[in-house]
């Protein structure tokens, strides 16, 4: 199997390199060999390469400048993810696209389903969420996997900041009213991976259905609890300068930021788990082991 993973030098994308391996031969595209803020090289791209499988892991994920740049993201996280989608049917690949919880719009309390209505709140949801459509429209196989709140040993992410500010002040202020679960790139990667492998056999035997898919770690936990957990384990672990000695709660209003998020992001993953039958770790097991990998690097 030849598989074409786009944005391999993001978070999920370079776990994605990792994790892709077993299935066949991988290539890997970085920004300087498909920049989705050109649609039109998309297309050449996957022509070339001609993959049974297109992995896209690119995005423009800078959620408050979006409200700026919305032209932008959407030429990337929709205009482009349609023209890889169209080049996706033309050869037959099936097409595998990661979405966000941004599409909603967080209200109630209870997880968010697949079949619930979309109603994004910011330029970067509504963004995505046209990924999506486009994606649904062009009729190429494909599975979109939503995730919510990613992290990972590198790049910019929420926990590699919180490590950062708490080894430099005695407080830290989070906001405790936005609920959802923290999921970590490596764990993104190694479930995209085998439902590939699942996909490759349904496709084979003329079984494969495309769908849309909530993805993300079990359990859920504030912004809040979630740096509590994860300085409260730095600590343990003995490995990091922790300063920090109190994490206050605070509202989102006592936060403004460009961009509106939604106070509920929680996604029900029943649907996942009964396509794929994978097993979905709790939310604070993935957080340690990324601190596990920090402390041994």
């Amino acid at each position: 199997m030849k598989l074409l993973l786009i944005g391999a030098n993001g978070q999920v994308g370079w776990e994605l390199a990792r994790s892709l391996l077993p299935l066949g031969q991988v290539i890997v595209a970085t920004r300087q060999d498909a920049d989705l803020a050109e649609p039109e090289r998309v297309a050449t791209l996957v022509e070339s390469h001609r993959p049974d499988v297109i992995v896209n892991a690119a995005a423009y994920t800078a959620v408050d400048k979006a409200e700026q740049e919305e032209a932008l993201a959407w030429r990337i996280n929709a205009e482009a993810v349609g023209e890889l989608a169209v080049a996706a049917r033309r050869i037959g690949a099936l097409l595998v696209h990661f979405s966000t919880d941004y599409v909603f719009n967080g209200n109630g309390s209870q997880p968010w389903k697949e079949v619930d209505a979309p109603a994004p709140l910011n330029a970067y949801g509504r963004s995505k969420l046209g990924g999506e459509e486009a994606i649904v429209a062009s009729g190429c196989d494909h599975l979109i996997f939503r995730t919510t709140w990613v992290y990972a040993a590198r790049g910019k992410n929420f926990l590699l900041t919180m490590l950062r500010l708490a080894a430099q002040r005695e407080e830290l202020s989070v906001v405790s009213d936005q609920t959802g679960a923290p999921t970590s790139a490596r764990l993104i990667a190694d479930l995209t991976a085998q439902c590939i492998a699942q996909a490759k056999a349904e496709r084979r035997h003329g079984r494969f259905r495309s769908g849309r898919f909530h993805m993300a770690a079990a359990g859920s936990v504030t912004w809040h609890g979630f740096a509590e957990a994860l300085i409260d384990y730095a600590r343990s672990v003995g490995q990091f300068d922790i300063k920090a000695r109190r994490v206050i709660p605070i509202a989102t209003s006592e936060y403004p930021l460009p961009a509106r998020r939604p106070a509920n992001s929680r996604l029900d993953c029943s649907g996942f788990d009964a396509r794929f039958g994978l097993h979905r770790p709790e939310w604070d097991v993935c957080m340690r082991q990324i601190i596990d990998q920090l402390a041994g690097a």
